[in-house]
């Protein structure tokens, strides 16, 4: 009879889990958090990507963005390097102040080492910068592999004078004070997202979105050129539907020139930080050839 009892509880809970019922039994699911910030991205739709064999694999998770451009995202037990995509949403523009939307083809990307199976990963910035360093690192042999990741966000970090462009928050200069409070690099980090917007602003582009993504193609070779290749980038000018050459000096000597014309505008400009505290930043772009 003892056995008989056992045997017939045994269906019981088999036929509760088929059903749908609560075993008490938790699965855990890993999950990744961040910000999308192009100045924080409001209501956009994230999407995060395996990588299998160096190539952006199969989707592992979508979310949407807060009005602080905050996202945390369910990834079940997926195990490996993860890419992000950041697409839609809106975000203030820094050297406008104004509401933009992300335009339709426009996106932001992250590349991120391998993770372990259901762990919690805190803290990733999506950002114009992390998506050179995942452009960068897809455009090197043997595409997006752990080495090449590390080795492009470190490149392109390096690049904007920014030690760890995953984890450190941009600060952002249109919040008053702001830079009184910042870490060097989220300093830095924070001006070279406001200069790109500048010099989109200053080569009357519609949409400083369109920006990301000339630059996403001119990170992928290693070499800041405004080339794509041997082939000169163009880019979406104004809101006729026109279109320009993307120019050689644009995120070498021009985005120097953006970042000036940024801290010398108090209008946006609320960070208490002047172009005399980026000189560092400044003397870097001014200086650069271009090189990754």
């Amino acid at each position: 009879m003892k056995i008989l009892r056992i045997l017939l509880s045994s269906i019981a809970l088999s036929i509760l889990a088929a059903c749908g019922g609560d075993s008490g039994v938790v699965i855990a699911q890993g999950t990744i958090s961040g910000v999308a910030t192009k100045g924080p991205v409001s209501t956009a739709l994230v999407t995060a990507y395996g990588i299998s064999s160096g190539l952006k694999g199969a989707q592992i998770g979508t979310t949407t963005t807060d009005v602080n451009g905050r996202f945390t995202m369910n990834i079940g037990a997926y195990a490996g390097a993860v890419m992000l995509q950041v697409s839609g949403g809106n975000y203030t523009d820094e050297a406008t102040g104004h509401s933009m939307s992300m335009a339709s083809g426009d996106v932001m990307t992250a590349v991120m080492p391998a993770i372990v199976a259901n762990a919690s990963t805190s803290g990733i910035q999506v950002t114009p910068v992390t998506t050179m360093a995942q452009a960068r690192a897809q455009g090197m042999p043997g595409g997006m592999t752990d080495a090449n990741i590390a080795a492009a966000n470190t490149a392109v970090g390096q690049y904007f004078v920014v030690n760890d462009i995953l984890h450190t928050v941009p600060m952002n200069p249109l919040v008053a004070g702001s830079g009184t409070v910042a870490s060097s690099d989220a300093r830095n980090y924070g001006i070279t997202l406001a200069a790109m917007s500048q010099y989109a602003h200053t080569i009357t582009m519609a949409n400083s979105s369109a920006l990301v993504k000339a630059y996403m193609r001119d990170a992928a070779d290693g070499f800041m050129d405004g080339r794509e290749g041997v082939s000169q980038i163009s880019m979406p000018m104004g809101g006729t539907g026109g279109t320009s050459p993307m120019a050689l000096t644009a995120c070498t000597s021009s985005l120097a020139t953006a970042v000036t014309a940024f801290m010398n505008d108090l209008t946006v400009n609320k960070s208490g930080l002047t172009a005399a505290d980026m000189a560092a930043l400044i003397a870097k772009l001014n200086s650069s050839i271009g090189n990754i």
